[in-house]
């Protein structure tokens, strides 16, 4: 074993350095690797470099003399069968060769946990262009009921791309949600801070004081684009920040708790008359696309939110075509 130095490629552009490590050296553990920087042994362009340092292309990483691992490897993931393939197929609106972006369901998790087997990161091995092409990536996160917009990358330096600009706010989030009661003001900005209590399934996000230390900053625009008399509401709705649930319970702390939300609103959320499901749409995604300039893409409404819009009288128009700027 000796030291070697490996150059940073244009698709590993501003992926974290312990990131970059555990691509090139899977077997290397997350605190072998701090303590390596911590010694200087790991370099970036002769520098010292932390674990949370960001790589640029063309950038040379000294890496020091690293065993082999000795755990067995990852077992081989199970082909998808026709049925699955189908599925997530279905579910894109759009995809170039660099970003992919679905139409989720509600009802389907985004990634599993206990008890869950079927969710969309088990099947990204079906939306791979070729056999040998990386697996895609999910870049961002909606909950299980919600429906719409789910952006995913397929490569690893451009999930970084695109996380970095989730981070920097450079992508704008829009949702569509039926509420029950009508805001007042008609638009304005949700300034509440949340926090999270419990842990697993079972937590929830609720309103918090500013002075509480586990209280999160949280900000959401929202605007009536119509309402039912003052009974429901169509919203649109732009999360400023991304804390969990934050629309759910900014709409909640609003007033007007969203229709057929199974965790928030209590017994307000679920009028008689109305589908019992969840009505919040992740409608539009408005963000700089990898390669340059901006990409607009839209989602049609899922069968019980058209289902109320038709009931309630609200036209939200034809779904806008994908498009690039």
């Amino acid at each position: 074993m000796s030291v070697v130095t490996l150059t940073v490629s244009e698709d590993e552009a501003d992926i974290r350095l312990d990131r970059w490590f555990r691509r090139h050296y899977p077997h290397l553990t997350q605190g072998a690797l701090q303590k390596l920087c911590r010694t200087g042994q790991v370099r970036v362009d002769g520098k010292r470099a932390e674990t949370s340092t960001r790589l640029a292309p063309g950038q040379a990483v000294r890496v020091p003399p690293i065993p082999d691992a000795s755990r067995p490897a990852p077992a081989p993931r199970k082909e998808l069968d026709e049925r699955l393939l189908r599925e997530i197929r279905g579910m894109v609106v759009y995809t170039d060769d660099q970003v992919i972006v679905l139409n989720k369901p509600a009802g389907l998790p985004v990634q599993g946990g206990p008890g869950i087997t079927h969710h969309v990161d088990a099947m990204l091995d079906g939306l791979k262009a070729q056999d040998d092409d990386p697996r895609p990536r999910l870049v961002h996160r909606i909950d299980r009921d919600t429906s719409g917009l789910l952006l995913l990358a397929r490569t690893p330096g451009v999930a970084a791309k695109l996380a970095a600009a989730f981070r920097g706010r450079d992508v704008k989030k829009t949702y569509w949600a039926v509420v029950v009661g009508r805001p007042s003001p008609a638009s304005g900005v949700i300034d509440q801070p949340l926090a999270r209590l419990g842990v697993g399934p079972g937590a929830l996000t609720v309103v918090a004081s500013r002075k509480d230390d586990d209280a999160a900053y949280a900000l959401s625009e929202y605007e009536v684009m119509d309402a039912a008399g003052r009974k429901l509401s169509w919203l649109a709705l732009s999360p400023l920040t991304g804390r969990t649930h934050q629309l759910r319970v900014h709409c909640e702390a609003l007033g007007t708790p969203i229709l057929g939300d199974p965790k928030y609103g209590g017994d307000a959320a679920h009028p008689e008359g109305f589908v019992d499901r969840l009505h919040l749409h992740a409608r539009t995604l408005d963000l700089p696309h990898p390669a340059g300039g901006r990409l607009v893409v839209s989602a049609e409404l899922p069968a019980h939110m058209r289902e109320t819009f038709r009931q309630l009288g609200f036209s939200p128009g034809a779904t806008a075509s994908p498009r690039r700027s």
